[in-house]
């Protein structure tokens, strides 16, 4: 199953998706307020209650990233073999907060502050109950489900200092989506094939059997030093070839459009767009 949040003329909704619409899971009597608080509730099973539910056209709709709110988002960097490049220990861990990331149709803002707007296709881990010191073997039965994710980064100001959360969080840089496809239809997440592309043009290529931490492991680690709850993402880190790392750089301008597509997952989609700088009068 697919699991989408979303919004329309009446507001938030959560629902499955199936084929060109979103059976409405929040409609029904006894509903959850969003999908975070129905993972919560129903985990592992997730079966939607018995009945016939509300259909909405996914064209009527517009997608929010599958979880909106999560309570914790935490995001990997070097995680992928490189050739000639030893592997890391651990992996670098940062965090992002939900409102840098948008859903899929959704614009990516370029800040006014800076010309140096990066895109990364990852792959995201929602879990889907309370995980606390687990094993690795025990890992996979606390994830609920997988998206894509585009981490759009903006590389001058990651590099102010030695923390990346200033260009990390910048509103609406990312996107998260566009649905949640849940853990059991995709045992192996490692047999998983990731693209991303610019305006059409491959940029990223790999198969997710080349992360050095995969999925059971960074659950399993996180999981150690911070309790996670249902609906908190893990966004497993990104292959070669994002824009900082070519040459010539190659970084995002508004009118570019960005495709994540995840085999087994689905294609998230966005376009760039300017971000006017936001002046504000202080009174004296």
């Amino acid at each position: 199953m697919k699991f989408a949040s979303f919004i329309d003329s009446s507001g938030p909704g959560y629902g499955i998706i199936d084929g060109d619409s979103v059976l409405r899971l929040d409609t029904v009597a006894g509903a959850t307020r969003d999908l975070r608080a129905y993972l919560a509730d129903r985990f592992p099973d997730l079966t939607p209650p018995e009945g016939d539910l509300e259909a909405v056209r996914l064209a009527d709709v517009s997608l929010l990233p599958p979880i909106p709110n999560p309570g914790k988002i935490f995001c990997i960097a070097t995680n992928f073999r490189e050739e000639g490049k030893a592997a890391p220990q651990y992996p670098l861990l940062f965090m992002r907060h939900a409102e840098a990331q948008i859903g899929d149709r959704g614009a990516i803002l370029k800040p006014a502050a800076s010309d140096k707007l990066d895109f990364e296709g990852e792959l995201a881990v929602i879990i889907g109950c309370r995980t606390h010191k687990v094993t690795q073997a025990e890992a996979i039965a606390h994830v609920a489900g997988y998206a894509c994710f585009n981490e759009g980064s903006v590389r001058d100001w990651q590099k102010h200092s030695s923390q990346f959360t200033p260009g990390k969080n910048f509103y609406h840089s990312g996107a998260f989506g566009p649905w949640m496809v849940c853990a059991r239809e995709i045992p192996d997440p490692k047999r998983l094939r990731l693209e991303s592309r610019v305006n059409g043009v491959v940029k990223q290529q790999i198969t997710l059997d080349q992360m050095i931490f995969d999925v059971p492991w960074l659950v399993s680690y996180i999981s150690t030093f911070a309790p996670l709850d249902p609906g908190d993402v893990i966004v497993t880190g990104t292959p070669s070839g994002f824009g900082a790392s070519r040459n010539p750089p190659e970084f995002l301008f508004p009118g570019d459009t960005v495709e994540i597509d995840i085999q087994g997952i689905g294609t998230l989609q966005n376009t760039v767009a300017a971000d006017p700088p936001v002046r504000t009068t202080i009174s004296q």
